[in-house]
């Protein structure tokens, strides 16, 4: 059972072999091949056999565009018979199977077939056939664009096309691409492009249509090679009309200001070209031009109430206009840091309150910690201590005078063997108490003024 099994995978072996073999003999490096109008292209072909042991025998045709087909080279390995017709066209060298075109032109273009015998000496009557297709085409280098635009001024939005068209002076397949501000536009609703993008319509032309315009023609032979930018100018707006001040605070369409202030109103718009702005003044029955141009100026004081106004831009190409309304309150906001400002760079007055409540907290416990330090509640506090240490050493002399002087206390408490002194204060209590009998001896204290040495 194993004979039958070794030899039917010895043969499958051998035939794969064989076909990897015989799929070898010969390689072509491109089967592509862009060439350039004027130059030489050479068509490639490897043999992977010794020649010295086969019989090659070859020949190359040309099919054209147009489907006529021929015969260019018939060739051996030791000579080869071109056609006459292209024998100064054409350069083949025997044995190699490689093909030289000198000096491509149009006539060039098409399909390359290279049909190859090949005989194998220690095979003879066995003759292996290989065939190749190499696809060539001939091209001219682009030359840089140009790029038009009709019609070559400023265009209103939605009541103008615009036409791009791209052209090169050299160059053939040629393919263009269209960008706008470096990015590249596709096909949509507005933009329509031609069958190789050389014409861009754009229908009808809006505001982000605006911006520099540039044309990239490429072929197989040259990269992409950019024209110069064109500016495509939209006169478009307004849009986004809008009402600031710098003064008061804002909610919503609703400006207060302080009482006596001078309030100052811009009106801004995105339009090209700029556009002409009115301020209207309204009121129940009527309404009333004030001044013109994008800034407002009204003095509180001669506001009675509240008051509407209204801004107006008007463009005077697109003939569009937008409006915006709000109202003016005098209201009083405080003065200084307190006021609120319409862009936030205010103080909180819940800030104010807060300070000031720190520093008059600040004050009372200053003002405590003086009165806890008085004099005389450190008298208090002597005679608080043990009696111990109320005992001090008798000074019979007169070291320093100014020490003499002061308010001594003696106060006589029965049960008590040494007497104690105490504040005026400890005094005021012991005279609630009947059964104590107390004796004070004040002394007032004089400092003598010192002599002042010259």
């Amino acid at each position: 059972m194993e004979a039958p099994g070794g030899t039917a995978l010895y043969v499958f072996s051998v035939l794969l072999i064989l076909t990897e073999v015989s799929s070898d003999f010969i390689y072509v490096p491109s089967l592509v091949h862009h060439g350039i109008e004027g130059r030489s292209l050479l068509l490639s072909v490897e043999t992977r056999f010794p020649l010295e042991n086969a019989e090659v025998q070859g020949t190359w045709f040309h099919t054209r565009p147009s489907g006529s087909r021929t015969m260019l080279v018939t060739f051996t390995k030791e000579a080869a018979i071109p056609n006459m017709m292209y024998r100064n066209h054409l350069l083949f060298k025997v044995p190699n199977a490689s093909l030289l075109i000198q000096k491509l032109n149009q006539d060039d273009e098409g399909d390359y077939h290279l049909s190859l015998n090949i005989e194998f000496h220690n095979k003879t009557g066995l003759v292996i056939k290989e065939e190749r297709t190499v696809h060539v085409t001939v091209d001219v280098p682009v030359s840089s664009p140009v790029i038009e635009k009709n019609p070559n001024y400023a265009v209103i939005e939605d009541k103008a096309n615009v036409t791009w068209t791209c052209s090169v002076e050299r160059g053939t397949r040629v393919v263009f691409q269209w960008l706008r501000d470096n990015i590249p536009l596709v096909h949509s609703d507005r933009y329509h492009f031609s069958q190789n993008n050389s014409t861009l319509l754009i229908s009808p032309v809006r505001k982000e249509d605006r911006g520099t315009y540039r044309c990239v023609a490429s072929n197989p032979v040259s990269h992409g090679r950019r024209s110069r930018g064109l500016e495509l100018i939209v006169y478009y707006g307004p849009y986004n009309l809008e009402v600031n001040s710098g003064q008061g605070l804002r909610t919503g369409e609703v400006f207060t200001i302080n009482p006596g202030e001078l309030a100052f109103f811009e009106c801004q718009a995105d339009s090209n070209p700029p556009n002409s702005y009115v301020w209207i003044s309204k009121s129940r029955n009527s309404t009333k031009v004030i001044t013109e141009g994008p800034r407002l100026e009204v003095l509180s004081h001669r506001l009675a109430q509240a008051e509407e106004y209204m801004c107006r831009a008007f463009n005077n190409v697109t003939q569009k206009q937008d409006e915006a309304q709000f109202t003016l309150l005098v209201a009083s906001l405080g003065t200084g840091k307190e006021k609120h400002t319409q862009d936030g760079s205010h103080v909180s007055p819940l800030a104010v309150i807060t300070v000031c409540s720190l520093f008059t907290i600040g004050c009372l416990l200053l003002f405590f910690l003086r009165r806890t330090c008085n004099p005389k509640r450190v008298l208090m506090s002597i005679y608080n201590r043990p009696m111990s240490e109320q005992k001090k050493p008798h000074r019979s002399g007169h070291e320093d005078a100014t020490e003499d002087f002061g308010i001594y206390e003696f106060v006589s408490i029965p049960g008590k063997i040494e007497s104690t002194q105490v504040s005026c204060r400890s005094l005021a209590r012991l005279e609630s108490v009947q059964d104590m009998h107390t004796t004070i001896y004040d002394v007032i204290r004089h400092v003598p003024e010192t002599p002042t040495v010259c």
